[in-house]
């Protein structure tokens, strides 16, 4: 029995899973996302994130006492860029600065001229120059100086929570993606030496702040006596190393080599694959570290993504809302609903959802085109589903591109896969096969996979997934939907942001949003 702790933004689950993949037992523990004293603001308490395991494995151990002593190794996965400061003993010093966090640093990088010649004949100057205001830890050093010098480690939740069970202060390679001094192509701490090495520059964490790094499969460290006590788990049994929620979903979903890509349909949504060459999605931004070790996942992100689910429920679907809360059903399965009143297309209206700034698009705004009177909300909620699956369509194009190989298959993750048809929807856009695994959590599947490797359960990874990742249903593309979609998105979707970026310009520097 493998037991997982996937962390998330609004939620920490404990999971247990046998070794043929199966989904034995789950608790879920729900908490805010995150608070807010000011406005742009998204800070929380990394104590909570403890908590929260720790009442999920206790409350796993009382409903399953038995597979519960069967744990053989534990392995966690967590939110990508949300980073804990602490002290020796692992005290936590402040709230963390959450991936949701908008406040920005001041710049203080002042490349020689050389290289700030090479960054603006490439085009990367600006881009560089908003990276460094997003890095948490710049805003942290320039505004809370004691916070920093009290600092003895910087830490992912994931490295932060790997501390808590072991008492060593390491972390999976697999978790390290975010604003850090981190080399991606190496897969190692940055080296500030090296002239164009420019993560080092932007965020300069000094190296002993940083957490010693494994790589996945290897042993962190086993639970301590303190841990055990906490949390219920018995002492001794290994920690292994395993990545990012993520990097994780792409494992679970089989995803290990270009054949396949990894959609996931979650509050960001992605499109990653697996390649064994490093590659970057997109000219200049990096392929994050695979939790399969010495492997990398280039990824298109869509930065608010299946948010917009929950944008479109507070914004136009109350009375749809209301009404599942009165036959106590999810919210999802009228909404499903509203997708079967409206054809492939939307009549017409069609989103782009752009609605934060994505890689490559720092002036990029969400844009809604082909409103008549005919448009009520479910042709909306359409056209919002469709407009995410554009953008992911436009973000796997750009990979096979980029790494001169072609998809065969899709497979899905996330929320919102949990729906028959946003799949479908899926399938007809991209027009090949749609896989969705057997378990929804695709996350806590990828972190007992890797594992289960780590303790020798199976003596390759591949033999790992083979027997671990099942999948329940295969969506194929309409050809009719298929051939209108392919349609609007070569004639329309393609061509609105470089249309409307002119206009997005002056909307920013008319209304200094977003902050210039």
């Amino acid at each position: 029995m493998i037991l997982s702790i996937d962390c998330g933004t609004q939620s920490t689950r404990a999971i247990l899973f046998s070794l043929k993949g199966e989904e034995v037992d789950k608790v879920q523990v729900f908490y805010e996302p995150y608070f807010s004293k000011k406005p742009g603001w998204a800070e929380q308490d990394a104590e909570l994130y403890w908590e929260s395991l720790c009442e999920a494995t206790i409350d796993l151990k009382k409903r399953n006492p038995k597979n519960f002593k069967k744990i053989k190794g534990i392995g966690v996965s967590t939110i990508r860029n949300t980073l804990v400061n602490v002290d020796k003993t692992g005290k936590v010093l402040r709230p963390s600065l959450t991936w949701l966090d908008q406040r920005i640093a001041e710049n203080v990088y002042k490349p020689n001229f050389f290289v700030r010649s090479v960054f603006n004949i490439i085009g990367m100057s600006e881009t560089l120059h908003k990276m460094e205001r997003k890095g948490a830890c710049n805003w942290i050093r320039q505004n809370e100086p004691d916070i920093w010098k009290n600092t003895f480690k910087y830490l992912q939740v994931s490295g932060f929570l790997n501390h808590r069970l072991t008492g060593n202060f390491k972390d999976s390679i697999a978790s390290q993606i975010g604003y850090i001094p981190f080399d991606y192509k190496k897969q190692q701490w940055a080296n500030p030496m090296e002239t164009f090495e420019v993560s080092s520059k932007l965020y300069p964490v000094e190296r002993e702040k940083l957490p010693d790094l494994i790589k996945p499969g290897e042993k962190l460290g086993v639970i301590t006596e303190e841990a055990s006590g906490l949390t219920g788990i018995p002492a001794g049994i290994p920690v292994i190393a395993c990545g990012s929620d993520k990097g994780c979903e792409t494992l679970g979903m089989g995803v290990t080599d270009n054949k396949m890509a990894s959609l996931s349909f979650g509050t960001t949504a992605t499109v990653q694959t697996t390649v064994e060459k490093y590659l970057e999605p997109i000219r200049f931004f990096p392929a994050y570290p695979s939790v399969m070790p010495k492997r990398w996942n280039p990824e298109i992100e869509i930065y608010r993504g299946f948010w917009m689910i929950n944008w479109f429920k507070k914004e136009f679907a109350f009375k749809e809302v209301q009404d599942a809360k009165d036959k106590n059903i999810p919210v999802e399965e009228l909404l499903n609903k509203l997708l079967h009143k409206t054809p492939a297309g939307a009549m017409g209206l069609i989103i782009q959802p752009y609605w934060s700034p994505g890689l490559g698009k720092n002036n990029a705004k969400g844009a809604m085109i082909g409103f008549g009177d005919i448009h009520k909300k479910e042709h909306i909620y359409r056209a919002v589903i469709e407009g995410l699956v554009f953008a992911l369509l436009d973000g796997m194009n750009k990979l096979e591109k980029r790494g001169g190989f072609k998809f065969e298959k899709i497979a899905v993750s996330g929320g919102a896969s949990q729906s028959d048809e946003i799949c479908q929807i899926a399938a007809d856009v991209f027009n090949i096969p749609l896989v969705r695994g057997k378990t929804y959590e695709t996350s806590g599947l990828g972190a007992a996979i890797i594992t289960a490797y780590g303790i020798h359960e199976f003596s390759t990874l591949d033999d790992a997934v083979k027997n671990m990742v099942k999948y329940s249903n295969e969506f194929k593309p309409n050809k009719e939907n298929t051939a209108i979609y392919k349609a609007l998105f070569n004639e329309v979707y393609l061509k609105m942001y470089k249309n409307l970026e002119p206009l997005y310009k002056k909307i920013r520097k008319i209304t200094n949003y977003p902050e210039l």
